[in-house]
């Protein structure tokens, strides 16, 4: 299989949120993408929910490229969501936070850095993701059958898929790290560290020119007003009862919430998830001890509530003879009591 260009796959997830419509109860086309691209550069909202049904009706083939690669492919939408915001307004109207000073602060001093010339080692370059102010999940194609935790395979580690099952467990929403920032005792240099997993090394010593060339030996400190979190959450799901094979125990699996997909559930509630199925990867010790086995977790990105009496109500439909047996029976009962009071 040839590698893919994810520059060209960026290019049309650009194309997609600007071009994409459907047609309205008027008559007259309606971009929705391009509503929520505005909303979300005016800061009303903060979540960018993308349904693959939009995507392969507009490019079947990058829409199977994203379900079967999810992660990366979050990524890519996140880079061309970055790039369009500046053409759907700006916040500059808006009560600006600390946080807009201090990321306008950051972009001053790099545009001085670049005019200097002054070259940056890559830990002393602004992650995208210290500067981005949105969230982007995805929504499963509508074709896709709700699996139970007994059915995720090895075939499906990296691909998006749903699950069905009841809350057992809801953790408490905490703060979770997704870029540290570190600030130099010597040199004063900024120094980012993306985090990708659940734990994380911090960095010691300073990486810049300046304590290279001199030597000097700075020492870095967690700066963490300059840091940004999210808030994440940890659910625990298993599989309803009548899928559970007689004789066997049901299974469960570990949910990972966050951001907007947070409080969303609470234990006893029957949801249905889609999200990116992943291996737990522990760090030291821990991941030499377990060998080639490992933990897997469902990174969430859509979850909603499913009312089971509902669902029950329409499994136990009843049949068009049934129906006509209860309506003659109904007759003759009323027939019966009315010909009881004319007696």
């Amino acid at each position: 299989m040839a590698p893919r260009d994810y520059d060209s796959e960026k290019e049309k997830a650009k194309r997609f949120f600007q071009e994409f419509y459907r047609d309205g109860a008027d008559g007259h086309k309606e971009f929705p993408y391009r509503e929520q691209l505005t909303l979300l550069a005016r800061r009303e909202q903060v979540a960018l929910w993308v349904a693959l049904d939009d995507v392969a009706e507009d490019d079947p083939e990058l829409a199977e490229a994203v379900v079967e690669n999810v992660r990366r492919y979050s990524r890519v939408f996140s880079d061309a969501v970055h790039e369009l915001l500046p053409l759907f307004g700006s916040a500059e109207a808006h009560p600006r936070d600390p946080l807009d000073v201090y990321l306008e602060h950051r972009l001053l001093l790099e545009q001085r850095g670049r005019a200097a010339g002054a070259p940056r080692t890559p830990q002393n370059q602004f992650p995208p993701e210290l500067l981005r102010r949105f969230e982007l999940y995805f929504r499963a194609p509508s074709c896709s059958k709700p699996l139970s935790p007994r059915d995720l395979r090895a075939g499906s580690v990296g691909s998006l898929v749903t699950v069905e099952g009841i809350v057992t467990r809801a953790g408490e929403v905490r703060p979770l790290l997704r870029v540290a920032t570190y600030s130099c005792d010597q040199c004063g240099a900024e120094t980012y560290q993306p985090i990708e997993g659940p734990t994380f090394t911090p960095l010691l010593l300073c990486p810049s020119r300046e304590c290279q060339t001199n030597r000097s030996g700075g020492r870095l400190y967690l700066q963490s007003r300059g840091s940004k979190f999210t808030r994440f959450q940890e659910l625990r799901i298993q599989e309803h009862s009548e899928q559970v094979p007689v004789g066997h125990l049901p299974r469960s699996l570990p949910l990972h919430l966050s951001g907007a997909n947070t409080r969303q559930a609470q234990p006893g509630d029957h949801v249905r998830v889609t999200g990116a199925f992943l291996p737990l990867l522990r760090a030291g010790y821990a991941q030499v001890a377990q060998g080639l086995l490992s933990e897997t977790f469902l990174e969430a990105h859509h979850l909603a509530k499913v009312s089971k009496s509902e669902d029950e109500e329409g499994e136990a439909e009843l049949s068009p003879q049934e129906l006509q047996e209860i309506t003659a029976g109904r007759e003759f009962g009323e027939k019966k009591r009315l010909f009881g009071k004319n007696g």
